[in-house]
């Protein structure tokens, strides 16, 4: 008997010492201020979409997680281009997005949160015959995300949708992306 017991606990302590590293390697880094980069398709959605074939992001990001607030903030400037389905030449839209973001599924190992918030988007054209055409407009964008926390840095999967108004109509698109915040 005193064998099986002195067996069961050294099972108990192992099980407790690995149980207590796993948890340690994914435990998400709290840190005021990060950095962040990703990157992914741009889909365009209505109109927009049946000009232009879908396209690619890269963004940049400053996140601001006050410890004292359930809501966290994010700066993103992205950069996205899709190309013609017609002829040569690519739109390129360039923003600076102002985001609020909340857990929806806070936890250790993976969470889940809303984002969005309002934005100004530079929009152009290049290798087209109206090269050089531009314009700036506000919009907003809102999406979902999963945060998986590994080791040193988290990583994140996200969607958004992004709608540009401009004069008489809007310009849409839907960018999926991944990306590491340290």
């Amino acid at each position: 008997m005193k064998k099986y017991v002195i067996s069961a606990a050294a099972v108990v302590v192992a099980a407790l010492g690995f149980a207590s590293s796993a948890h340690a390697q994914v435990t998400s880094i709290v840190k005021p201020v990060r950095l962040g980069v990703s990157l992914g398709a741009a889909i365009p959605t209505g109109d927009f979409g049946s000009a232009v074939k879908t396209g690619y992001n890269v963004t940049g990001s400053l996140a601001l997680q006050p410890v004292a607030l359930p809501i966290g903030f994010r700066i993103d400037a992205a950069f996205n281009q899709f190309g013609f389905k017609m002829g040569g030449g690519n739109a390129n839209v360039f923003s600076v997005t102002g985001n609020a973001l909340a857990n929806v599924i806070p936890g250790p190992a993976l969470g889940a949160y809303v984002i969005g918030g309002p934005g100004y988007y530079h929009e152009s054209l290049s290798g087209t015959v109206v090269s050089g055409e531009s314009q700036n407009h506000f919009g907003f964008n809102v999406g979902a995300g999963l945060k998986i926390p590994l080791t040193g840095f988290d990583t994140f999967i996200e969607a958004r949708y992004h709608r540009i108004s401009e004069n008489g109509g809007s310009t849409s698109f839907v960018p999926v992306t991944v990306g590491v915040l340290f």
